[in-house]
């Protein structure tokens, strides 16, 4: 066994507690696929990231994610947290305000902005593309849509490294409101090859411009708590549909509510068409995993 500096952080959260959590190993170096993955499964957080040094040119430091079942391409939360740890290490320092993390969706950067617990930090998520657009009756769609108060975009749904059914409500009332049909959005999931479906309200808050909630049912049947890489699939269909909330290419979205959490996400589109999904992110345990 080695001693390993080991982080569990709060992502896409104000204060401790409202996020999604995560735990961070930082030095990774000699684990193999499985002594991680058995890591993943023994910290039952929704990922576990695991810190290398960079190997690619221009890379701040390489990444691997594992949820507890089996290793994640890519996902918002456990890029912005493990920014946050390894800055908070000393282990990278950004350049010109920019990181770069390097795993297996490639090299994206991340956008630093403050310091400590106000520190902000987005990744430029992967380009997400429309996979197709339906009706509501859709005969996939209508069991695990039934009873639903829709908004006035159609369903779709969004290919951007994971897959998602993106979902409109009519307000925000509407969406809160939601009880799930577990069954109906696991069949939905896997006969289309997504996660689920991502429901989503705009609101009349004065803190956020968004209400989410996504339903997983691909694998294991949960509600996320904070989504960085579906909030990222979302506002980019909105922004194909003309339909981003408010008058600019900023804005901010409430989740997790409906399971305990009241996670912040920051969205911007840029001129390029690029999504940034990111937040703020607390550290709530320091030490060290003896593995």
């Amino acid at each position: 066994m080695s001693s390993r500096r080991f982080l569990q952080l709060d992502v896409f959260s104000p204060y401790p507690g409202a996020g999604n959590p995560l735990a961070v190993v930082l030095d990774a170096e000699g684990l193999d696929e499985a002594r991680m993955q058995a890591i993943a499964r023994w910290t039952r957080l929704p990922e576990t990231t695991f810190v290398f040094a960079p190997q690619a040119p221009g890379s701040s430091y390489r990444i691997r994610m594992f949820s507890p079942q089996k290793e994640v391409p890519f996902a918002g939360h456990p890029s912005v947290g493990t920014a946050h740890a390894v800055l908070e290490a000393g282990l990278a320092a950004a350049v010109d305000g920019v990181m770069v993390q390097d795993g297996i969706a490639g090299q994206l950067p991340l956008r630093i902005s403050g310091e400590g617990a106000q520190r902000s930090i987005a990744i430029r998520t992967p380009r997400a593309a429309v996979a197709e657009v339906t009706a509501a009756d859709d005969p996939r769609l209508l069991a695990a849509l039934r009873g639903w108060a829709l908004g006035a975009l159609p369903p779709a749904r969004m290919d951007g490294g994971r897959s998602w059914w993106v979902v409109e409500l009519a307000d925000e009332a509407a969406l809160r409101g939601l009880t799930p049909d577990w069954d109906a959005i696991a069949q939905l999931a896997e006969s289309t090859g997504s996660m689920g479906v991502f429901a989503y309200a705009h609101s009349r808050d004065a803190h956020y411009d968004l209400a989410v909630r996504a339903f997983v049912g691909n694998g294991r049947r949960f509600e996320d708590a904070a989504s960085g890489a579906a909030n990222a699939v979302l506002a980019a269909w909105l922004d194909t549909r003309n339909a981003l909330p408010g008058s600019g290419r900023d804005y901010v979205v409430s989740q997790g509510r409906e399971v305990g959490h009241d996670a912040r996400l920051h969205l911007h589109i840029d001129a390029e068409g690029d999504v940034w999904s990111g937040g703020q992110v607390q550290t709530v345990i320091t030490g060290t995993i003896d593995w």
